[in-house]
């Protein structure tokens, strides 16, 4: 049997609001033991209690991104909310989920107090879920959005200017990824992205997997099941799509500007860590903030935790500054 969470290492509010939740839902299943649509489910509504309140915006509508059979995409949904007062460009952001789970709106709530601090449109791909939809699927999906995303968001008063992308924990994967594929399609290279509390590699011998395995919050059995979903029989051991971390110096190098988030208390630190040390030898200033005593996927409680709307706040500054140098 797995040891107990060490709330210890937590912050006295991210405590609070973990035990607030467990007083209030009881024992919960794991959903990544259970088949995989069950599980997608329970995430869902799990999900549901972060996203009320949501902030106002000018607009908020949907839109379809087609199929591009060059490609492998397939025919998405495109959730997209316009801040009041909205500077041209936009940012794709690409929700987390583990490959398998979450959903534009499980991020809404997020992608609304992104928008504000960004004063950009934000735009959320409904992409192919694992396992399902393995790897590349998912990808090529986002890949489709970012290609796509001033003609199909235009109509709800998005203007075109510089392009962000965005991403949280698996969404950062996909994000940074995305990236790397423009890049070697020989593609506009992007204004630069926020990238937060990613999984940029399917190694769970790190620091962070072994010091947070039982969480709390995220474990590193979730992440391994997740990593099965996602990658399904392939060898990804040598793809830098599937594990940016294995792209080369060159491709790395070329990168736009990145702004690095992770969260303190999470097996995915050390996946954040290694991204900027890699970037750091390649003499890039990119800084990489660390929250310290919150757990994966903080950013979702932005009601009630301070420490998710200021690390907010200082993402929607560096997309302005971005943004602006474009």
């Amino acid at each position: 049997m797995s040891a107990a969470p060490d709330l210890s290492r937590l912050s006295p509010e991210m405590a609070a609001l973990l035990l607030r939740v467990a007083a209030e839902t009881g024992p919960q299943v794991d959903p990544t033991t259970l088949p995989p649509a069950e599980g997608r489910s329970l995430s869902e509504e799990g999900n549901r209690r972060w996203n009320v309140g949501l902030p106002e915006m000018a607009a908020v509508g949907e839109a379809f991104v087609e199929a591009d059979a060059a490609i492998g995409s397939a025919r998405l949904r495109l959730k997209i909310l316009v801040p009041p007062g909205a500077g041209s460009g936009a940012v794709v952001f690409v929700h987390g989920g583990g490959f398998a789970f979450c959903s534009p709106e499980s991020h809404e709530r997020c992608a609304r107090v992104l928008a504000l601090e960004c004063g950009l449109p934000v735009l959320l791909p409904d992409y192919r879920l694992a396992p399902e939809n393995p790897y590349p699927a998912g990808l090529m999906d986002v890949v489709a959005t970012i290609r796509n995303a001033f003609a199909v968001s235009a109509p709800f008063g998005v203007a075109a200017g510089p392009l962000l992308l965005s991403g949280d924990s698996a969404g950062a994967n996909l994000a940074l990824a995305a990236l790397l594929h423009e890049a070697a399609a020989g593609r506009p290279r992007m204004a630069g992205a926020l990238l937060f509390y990613g999984t940029y590699a399917g190694d769970f011998r790190t620091e962070s997997y072994r010091n947070f395995e039982n969480g709390p919050g995220l474990t590193t059995a979730k992440m391994q099941r997740y990593w099965r979903w996602y990658v399904g029989d392939r060898d990804v051991s040598a793809d830098p799509l599937a594990c940016p971390l294995l792209a080369s110096d060159e491709a790395l190098a070329a990168l736009p500007p990145l702004h690095l988030m992770a969260a303190g208390v999470d097996p995915l630190l050390s996946d954040s860590i290694a991204l900027h040390q890699r970037l750091k030898q390649l003499g890039r200033g990119e800084a990489l903030m660390v929250v310290p005593g919150v757990t994966h996927g903080f950013l979702q409680n932005t009601l009630d935790l301070a420490a998710a709307r200021e690390a907010l706040a200082k993402a929607g500054a560096e997309a302005r500054r971005m943004a602006g140098a474009n």
